[in-house]
């Protein structure tokens, strides 16, 4: 609810509930960072469920037999104790409406600072800044290499570690391919420091992008700046048509 009540309109409202579904059922939680830093006041709203979240698990004892991993509701479900399930369900939806309440306010009267590609750009910059990784020079999409005019039967999307950003990616070109009647593609998701050998494209953000090429040498690259919402991928969508049909 409150990722998509913070992206408005728009590209940033399309991908909104895919993130929801990421962060609650995946616990990937990382998702929702962008959507915070697009009116950075919002961390008072995530402070405030946090809060009361805690609370609440403290009125009810809530505990776990075991770490959840990942912080999925599923995971975090099966590790609790079974007088815990009425206490845990009730923090989780109490944080998520305080939250919800307070940013209510804060995006009628504030309103965006920015857009959710620049959100997800600064996101990038500090998680980088946080590791001491310098900045890489911008690269162009489609870099090409030895696989360049053949078919295509495997795509791999990486990341840093291959089950955040890049599942989403994924997922959305899955979408887009089986929309544009493509089949026999097979597209994965991966750690941008062990690619498959067998993978003919990587996508990859465009910072992890001589990684991704030291790691497969072989691959095209396509470097975007966006898993969710890459102008790029209507263009492999375009290329693999004319390289599969």
């Amino acid at each position: 609810m409150l990722a998509y009540c913070i992206a408005g309109k728009g590209s940033a409202k399309s991908s909104a509930p895919g993130a929801v579904i990421i962060h609650f059922l995946g616990g990937i939680h990382e998702i929702y960072f962008p959507y915070i830093l697009m009116n950075p006041f919002l961390l008072l709203s995530a402070i405030a469920g946090g809060m009361t979240g805690v609370l609440c698990f403290s009125l009810f004892d809530v505990g776990l037999v075991s770490t959840a991993s990942p912080g999925s509701i599923i995971a975090i479900t099966m590790m609790a104790e079974r007088h815990c399930y009425l206490g845990l369900f009730a923090g989780v939806l109490l944080s998520a409406a305080v939250s919800f309440l307070i940013s209510v306010p804060l995006l009628k009267f504030m309103g965006k600072d920015t857009s959710l590609e620049e959100a997800q750009a600064k996101k990038d910059a500090m998680k980088r800044q946080s590791k001491g990784i310098a900045q890489e020079p911008a690269k162009t999409a489609g870099a090409a290499s030895g696989n360049a005019g053949g078919t295509i039967r495997k795509i791999a999307f990486a990341c840093d570690a291959g089950m955040g950003s890049s599942a989403m990616g994924a997922t959305v070109l899955k979408k887009k391919i089986n929309a544009a009647g493509l089949s026999g593609i097979e597209v994965i998701h991966t750690p941008v420091s062990s690619i498959p050998q067998d993978v003919q494209i990587v996508v990859t953000h465009q910072e992890l992008g001589e990684r991704a090429a030291h790691s497969n040498p072989n691959a095209e690259l396509v470097l975007i700046t966006n898993f969710l919402a890459a102008p790029e991928y209507e263009t492999l969508v375009e290329d693999l048509k004319k390289r599969n049909l």
